[in-house]
């Protein structure tokens, strides 16, 4: 009797074990939309080597999962990202990017001026930041979405729906099923048309001429969007997420770890990489829940890296990307409508809405700086209006 309990309990546990890496898995599927366009982009338009760009992501998205234990994303630099996908960056400007940044979060991260700065941007700049970034996910993912719109939407509303099924490995079917149909109705590339040849892993060393002009059209775009989105508003997402578990993902952790990872692959082709908040809502979004997820990304970018590198591009092009669209307008959707948006004050609402507008509109940081102004204002405006009360009694 007690063996058989033994061993009903110990199939209960594998099929938890099971269930848990499909789920796990899953959520490794949920920052496709991030990655994808801008990792092609990348390989095909600046000339990047695909070994170089697959070993720095698998590599570090491997190690992200083994120290912080959460389904943390490892991401393209988006600013710099967009200047490599409009042919403005050269591979040793790339590598020059990366590894002033690099320096630059390792400087910020080992001095704890990065922590102080988290500790004064009140609740509502931070609830802005995110409603902002939520929104700009959202809007670039609707954009790709009305590319392939007749697999964009169904795909969409598959997520959606299968989400609301416990433990169904949502985005794994939806994207399969896309590419299945992209396939059959020519909606996309195939894989042989997608090859791009590899030239290898090499050492990129950037010139003096290469760091000077990096700096100006991609480093000082890229730092604000950084210190904010892949820093500040991952760290506070992470707490929400994962209460006590997430402190891990603190800001200064989050610095030193992307610090550590562009500069340490700068020299070997590798993008310039961060987190990210949305990354990480995606992940978890579609059932991310351990470091167990990065490190199955990672793996399988491994083993693209090492043995089918110069098919990659193709690869990625068989899903379609109406479908990653999809992804990206869900989570774009759970990034901004977070909890501390509906814990504010009624007071702090127009805060929160300059700082997602401008958010929106300009750039993260500028609209970090405009909220937190009309926080002190809103402060300066409630004790007026608290003491004026006191003096009428």
């Amino acid at each position: 009797m007690l063996r058989d309990l033994g061993l009903i309990s110990l199939r209960h546990a594998d099929e938890h074990d099971d269930r848990s890496i499909i789920q796990e898995a899953s959520g490794a599927c949920g920052d496709l939309g991030t990655f994808i366009p801008h990792v092609i982009g990348a390989i095909t338009v600046a000339g990047l080597a695909p070994v170089g760009v697959l070993l720095g992501f698998g590599l570090t998205l491997i190690s992200t999962g083994v120290f912080y234990g959460l389904p943390l994303p490892v991401q393209p630099m988006k600013a710099i990202s967009a200047v490599i996908l409009t042919g403005g960056l050269r591979p040793g400007e790339v590598a020059a990017a990366r590894m002033i940044i690099g320096v630059v979060l390792l400087v910020l991260g080992v001095t704890g001026l990065i922590s102080r700065l988290a500790r004064v941007i009140p609740q509502s700049v931070s609830a802005g930041l995110q409603l902002g970034l939520g929104l700009l996910m959202g809007v670039l993912g609707l954009k790709l979405t009305l590319e392939t719109w007749w697999i964009g939407f169904p795909a969409l509303a598959a997520l959606f729906l299968l989400g609301r099924v416990p433990r169904a490995p949502a985005a794994p079917i939806v994207l399969v099923t896309a590419a299945v149909v992209g396939w059959v109705t020519g909606g996309v590339a195939t894989a042989h048309e997608g090859v791009v040849a590899s030239s290898g892993l090499h050492v990129v060393i950037p010139t003096r001429t290469e760091v000077w002009r990096s700096f100006g059209i991609a480093v000082l775009p890229q730092l604000s969007l950084t210190l904010t989105n892949a820093v500040i508003v991952t760290a506070s997402v992470s707490r929400d997420l994962f209460p006590g578990k997430g402190e891990i993902a603190s800001e200064r952790n989050l610095a030193l770890s992307s610090g550590l990872a562009n500069v340490l692959l700068c020299p070997f082709g590798a993008m310039p990489m961060c987190h990210g908040a949305g990354g990480l809502q995606a992940q978890y979004r579609f059932g991310g829940r351990t470091g167990l997820t990065p490190i199955i990304f990672g793996a399988v970018l491994l083993v693209l890296a090492t043995g089918f590198a110069d098919r990659a591009t193709g690869l990625f092009a068989v899903i379609p990307i109406g479908a990653v669209g999809a992804l990206l307008i869900l989570a774009g959707t759970d990034l901004a409508i977070s909890r501390r948006l509906f814990d504010g004050r009624p007071s702090c609402l127009w805060v929160i809405g300059v700082t997602a507008l401008v958010t929106v509109i300009v750039n993260p940081a500028l609209g970090l700086v405009l909220g937190w102004i009309g926080e002190f204002i809103r402060v300066a405006i409630v004790r007026s209006i608290y003491r004026r009360t006191d003096i009428s009694r």
